[in-house]
């Protein structure tokens, strides 16, 4: 059986910065003294988490979240840019995000989720409005991609808000217990 080819990567060294600041937010690459407070947002947002994340079937040991943020310490860290989300002092984590640069073909996506204590109040609509203005202002660029289930309304809502539109809904299978197992795919082009 023939392998499929391995698509190359859109983004060019330096094209995403460490640091986002923007509408009363900071966005910034993971620093290795984030852990406990990192560990202590994931087990606190966990039943919000195992609803639509596939990494999160069961509580992170401290360890385990200790090895995931090792890995996502990389800048990229497996094709992936991945941000805290802080409050404009740096002192909350409010959620996290992610750019996501495997798609090929001139397109990445952006992944986030919100801290259960902050949801409803905009952190994810605004981080999400950032990282695609920063990344539909790169030339190399011609669209970036949020996907999410079309059972996860909120997700959902903030693509909408930000005026992608609903390219596709395919059937992507069952793999966290709130999902449909129809994958919607939202798309914003430069």
């Amino acid at each position: 059986m023939a392998q499929a080819p391995s698509l190359q990567p859109v983004l060019r060294p330096g094209d995403v910065p460490e640091r986002i600041v923007t509408e009363g937010l900071l966005l910034r690459r993971w620093q290795a003294g984030d852990r406990e407070a990192r560990y202590r947002a994931i087990l606190a947002s966990f039943d919000h988490l195992h609803a639509w994340m596939d990494w999160a079937d069961n509580p992170p040991t401290e360890r385990q979240d200790a090895e995931r943020l090792e890995e996502a310490l990389n800048w990229p860290s497996d094709r992936s840019y991945n941000f805290a989300i802080f409050d404009e002092l740096e002192q909350t984590i409010l959620g996290m995000a992610a750019i996501h640069d495997s798609l090929g073909g001139k397109a990445v996506e952006i992944g986030y989720w919100c801290h259960v204590d902050h949801v409803g109040r905009g952190v994810i609509t605004r981080s999400a409005r950032a990282l695609t203005q920063l990344l539909l202002g790169l030339d190399q660029l011609a669209r970036v991609e949020i996907h999410c289930d079309e059972a996860n309304v909120r997700s959902a809502a903030v693509a909408r808000s930000l005026g992608y539109r609903l390219d596709r809904i395919e059937e992507d299978g069952i793999t966290a217990p709130a999902e449909s197992g129809r994958g919607m795919i939202w798309v914003k082009e430069s």
